[in-house]
């Protein structure tokens, strides 16, 4: 075994406090939210809830969560934001694997051409308003349009195109000569060989789906919104103290509640397939 020299003993100590101290900043929010959301209302209301949950003798407060579950709007948004993240996602994959699969491909006629307007989407825009009008003359008003408008995203794209452009030549040559058709290419060999691109997009899209706030809000109605709306709204509620003053928990706690709901499914998908993150990412966004 090769033994570390002092230097190297230090450096190793150093790191991983420092990695150790940033991955508790990281995790004290996600703590207190979590421990806000039971505590008692004097505490949360007198700024007592630092990082466990403090009941000050009345018990674990869940009547926030309680609240929320019976509000029907908070199940319409949530399954709203459901069916965005899963049909929204299904519909930019299919979009960014087909347009990455012909981009990747020199004998693609006016291939520059299209890879150089695909670029030309990330320099310049055109700006919130006309998109917004762009939208509304599109008839972009429901959730299916929605879906679809907001399907195309350049940079995942070109992520995906040259991981495509990294798969050797001579696999593709060899089907070809024993008579696999485009389709059958890139079902058989470039989509089993870009796992690890593939999982970083989808959950590039699913996260922006699910997260998704600003043009749901001013392009869909109510009864189509997302939850990020309704927590919005919420919000709006707690600031401007529209939230009885008779309930058994503070105004806040059903706010911190609301975005635990709101980070559940992040929190338990996430970790299946972070693994594929750097792998996806490195071999994605460097073009040999």
């Amino acid at each position: 075994m090769k033994r570390l020299d002092r230097s190297e003993i230090i450096f190793k100590i150093v790191s991983y406090v420092v990695l150790t101290l940033f991955a508790l900043i990281c995790l004290y929010p996600f703590i207190f939210i979590l421990s806000a959301s039971v505590s008692s209302k004097t505490a949360v209301d007198t700024g007592k809830v630092y990082l466990w949950p403090n009941a000050e003798g009345t018990g674990l407060q869940i009547d926030a969560y309680a609240q929320i579950f019976s509000e029907s709007r908070f199940w319409l948004s949530y399954c709203n934001t459901l069916f965005y993240t899963m049909y929204g996602t299904l519909v930019s994959m299919l979009v960014a694997i087909t347009g990455a699969y012909a981009l990747s491909k020199s004998r693609l006629m006016f291939g520059r051409g299209f890879n150089f307007m695909l670029v030309f989407t990330m320099w310049f825009s055109a700006g919130m308003i006309p998109t917004y009008n762009n939208f509304v003359s599109l008839g972009v008003d429901n959730r299916y349009m929605y879906i679809i408008a907001l399907g195309f995203n350049a940079f995942n794209i070109i992520l995906l195109r040259n991981y495509f452009s990294s798969v050797p030549t001579e696999i593709e040559e060899a089907a070809t000569i024993d008579g696999a058709t485009e389709f059958q290419l890139l079902t058989k060999i470039y989509i089993p060989m870009s796992k690890a691109s593939i999982a970083t997009v989808t959950m590039f899209y699913a996260i922006s789906r699910w997260n998704g706030y600003l043009w749901a809000q001013m392009l869909l109605g109510p009864d189509d919104q997302p939850l990020q709306v309704y927590i919005r709204t919420v919000l709006n509620d707690v600031m401007s103290d529209q939230v009885s003053a008779e309930v058994n928990y503070s105004p806040y706690s059903m706010q911190y509640a609301l975005l635990v709901c709101s980070i559940i499914p992040i929190i338990i998908i996430y970790p299946k397939i972070q693994k594929y993150f750097a792998a996806g990412v490195n071999v994605g966004g460097v073009k040999e």
